[in-house]
């Protein structure tokens, strides 16, 4: 899988031109030189990269995030990599007990709603209007 062109690439990692390009802006993804007169080509480890890349989004990790488990990518420092995980562990876990209050919430102002068919007022709307969620 090597002497991809860009497009080449992004096809084999399933991602957009744009996303690499963007990647490369970030310097999460290093770009090639380009020979005189040629087009920049890239191989399997760029290939890899992007998925690596990819793999830590889905898991919750932001660019700055997976710039610093790019960093250790080498698999030798395990320690700082399992701190990474536990700190986004928790943040996950905050995020999950927010949107757990936000459903309880929602459903109960939904539950008034449906009990006050035909009336004028409605709880949800009177419940934002008076910030009182």
């Amino acid at each position: 899988m090597e002497g991809l062109t860009i497009a080449g690439l992004a096809a084999a990692a399933g991602v957009n031109v744009e996303t690499v390009r963007f990647y490369q802006r970030k310097g999460l993804l290093p770009e090639p030189t380009r020979p005189p007169g040629g087009i920049r080509r890239y191989g399997g480890a760029e290939v890899a990269r992007i998925r690596f890349i990819k793999a830590a989004q889905r898991l919750g990790f932001v660019l700055d995030e997976v710039a610093e488990l790019l960093l250790l990518q080498d698999g030798m420092r395990c320690s700082e990599a399992r701190t990474l995980a536990e700190e986004k562990l928790a943040v996950i876990r905050r995020r999950l007990e927010d949107l757990k209050m936000m459903e309880a919430a929602l459903q109960q102002l939904v539950s008034r709603c449906h009990s006050r068919v035909g009336e004028v007022a409605c709880p949800l709307i009177a419940a934002l209007d008076g910030g009182g969620v």
